[in-house]
């Protein structure tokens, strides 16, 4: 009995490792935490982009400027603070403790895995599906 209540709790402890990107919870965490200054389709065309001192990128050209390939691992570095941005004030996401859910891995471009939070797996996950 012992033996099966381990095995349960380190099944339950990896539960979220086994969770796919979601692309829709992605599009509106989106909507909700990144839309003002990026633009509800991703754009750069946000409504606060008048009074950003850095211009928020067309983020759906992210693999046209990558040689077709969707930057995973930069994404995700950008995102959870990894890759600091100086336009974002520094560490990112500007929201806090927000994207510090449960972890989640996904691969990068290269294949291997990165630990991430899921809404930032999701996010990035939109943003591949977004890609022009």
């Amino acid at each position: 009995m012992k033996t099966f209540g381990v095995m349960a709790a380190c099944c339950l402890g990896s539960a979220a490792w086994a969770m796919d990107p979601d692309p829709n919870a992605g599009e509106w965490y989106f909507a909700r935490y990144c839309g003002a200054c990026h633009g509800e389709n991703a754009k750069g065309d946000g409504p606060l982009q008048e009074i950003l001192t850095v211009e928020a990128p067309d983020l759906t050209q992210l693999s046209a400027g990558n040689g077709g390939v969707f930057p995973i691992a930069r994404v995700v570095g950008q995102i959870d603070g990894r890759d600091p941005m100086l336009a974002h004030g520094g560490e990112m996401p500007l929201f806090g403790e927000l994207f510090s859910f449960e972890d989640a891995s996904i691969k990068a471009e290269t294949g291997q895995p990165i630990i991430t939070a899921q809404p930032i797996a999701d996010l990035t996950a939109w943003l591949e599906s977004i890609q022009e």
